[in-house]
């Protein structure tokens, strides 16, 4: 997803005029999607040097949107989540060294120092290092079980738990807490949710979409709590054993099978830090996704790059950008030009729902409707004058690609037509 960070200059920061050409071993540390994109990006570019992936999990590279939605409900395995088949992974030529963690980067000797006490040189790094789940460091939270979901064993040990008769509360109405919400509903467990904030997604949606999500998840079944505190955790109070309490600010209790935690992403970027690397919530990167190491570049979740759409510096938590920045990241590190900017775009999957976010709406645009949230297909359009600034729709997706034109055109629009069904997208 889309997360909004403090604004940064990473542009600013000094770089080589780089012969990145020239590079014969380009390390990749983090083998999840960016990871991934960005290894398969060397080799499609013509690279016929040394790669070397290092990722800390056991699994090849994948991605993760599904691990809430078809592996949690186990309507898929988790092998389906791999990013390219097996004989195409092994047709890289990568090393690859699952398993394995990276301590410290040594930027004077161009070396990162590994777990199983070996050094491995390199002529260009790439962090995509990504994220870890958000955990609350609240009174009771060592005392009962309090999942998250971020990786493919998250998503396995969390699984058995949404089934009927069982009772889930997740901590967090943002994205991974409504879809984690909607797949156990729909595995016929009882689910109450959880939010702090006045509305759900509320960082990231304007008020009318966090209605519509509230409205859908309610139409579910689920029980949605705003402006609800978390004061802590506690063993049930009835004695048993296997059921736990999520305590509130206002003195009551849900008693619970289940706690899930879906309160946001933590950027990995303590390697860089320790490393000397310029960061301000995750790792500082231009438009060619150079740290302000020469040497090393960053992709993905862990990155924090300039933004014209939003007119700042910011992190973007989406499968669209681990995949794009990897790759754009991969093609810096052979020394091409790249202009890494792009439009932000964020998609979600709840009972069979798709809502899809281009762009970054505030509240200071003019909203503009086309079609009825309560038919189940709409988009609404922010505008700053007759200009598209951005797009949000529900089970809209043809709609959705006509706005994305829009909005990287900057072409005025009449409000009038744009909100008009009978308007097809293609004639605005």
């Amino acid at each position: 997803m889309t997360a909004e960070r403090p604004e940064v200059e990473a542009a600013a920061l000094p770089h080589e005029g780089a012969n990145a050409h020239q590079a014969h071993t380009i390390v990749i540390v983090g083998a999840g999607q960016a990871g991934g994109w960005a290894a398969q990006a060397l080799r499609s570019e013509g690279f016929a040097g040394r790669v070397v992936l290092i990722g800390d999990e056991a699994h090849p590279p994948h991605e993760r949107p599904p691990l809430s939605k078809a592996v949690l409900s186990g309507a898929a395995a988790p092998e389906s989540t791999r990013l390219m088949k097996p004989e195409a992974f092994d047709a890289l030529a990568v090393q690859w060294r699952p398993g394995v963690q990276v301590h410290r980067i040594d930027r004077a000797a161009k070396q990162v120092l590994l777990s199983d006490g070996t050094a491995q040189p390199y002529d260009k790094l790439i962090l995509c290092t990504g994220g870890r789940a958000r955990r609350l460091a609240l009174p009771g939270a060592d005392q009962v079980p309090l999942h998250t979901l971020r990786t493919i064993e998250d998503a396995q040990a969390l699984a058995p738990a949404l089934r009927p008769g069982r009772s889930v509360v997740v901590v967090g109405g943002g994205w991974i807490g409504l879809e984690v919400a909607a797949t156990a509903r729909q595995q016929g467990a009882e689910v109450v949710v959880v939010e702090t904030q006045s509305r759900l997604c509320e960082r990231t949606v304007p008020a009318e979409v966090s209605a519509y999500l509230l409205a859908l998840h309610r139409a579910q079944g689920v029980r949605v709590l705003l402006g609800a505190g978390v004061r802590g955790f506690a063993r049930a109070a009835d004695g048993a054993d296997s059921r736990s309490e999520v305590l509130l600010a206002d003195g009551s209790a849900l008693v619970c099978d289940t706690i899930v935690l879906g309160v946001g992403l933590v950027p990995n970027d303590e390697l860089a830090r320790e490393a000397g690397l310029a960061c301000d919530g995750g790792v500082l990167v231009d438009a060619q996704c150079r740290t302000s190491d020469p040497h090393i570049l960053a992709a993905g979740d862990v990155a924090v790059a300039p933004n014209p759409w939003a007119g700042r510096s910011l992190r973007l938590e989406s499968w669209q950008n681990a995949q794009e920045q990897g790759m754009a990241a991969a093609r810096s590190a052979l020394g091409q030009a790249v202009d890494y900017q792009p439009l932000p775009w964020f998609w979600s999957d709840q009972y069979g729902m798709n809502l899809q976010i281009y762009g970054m709406p505030t509240p200071a645009h003019r909203m503009v409707q086309r079609g009825d949230p309560a038919s189940g297909s709409f988009v609404l359009f922010y505008l700053a004058g007759y200009v598209v600034q951005a797009a949000v729709g529900a089970n809209a997706a043809r709609d959705l690609r006509f706005a994305r034109r829009l909005i990287e055109q900057r072409k005025p629009v009449d409000a009038e037509r744009l909100a008009d069904l009978n308007t097809p997208m293609a004639k605005l």
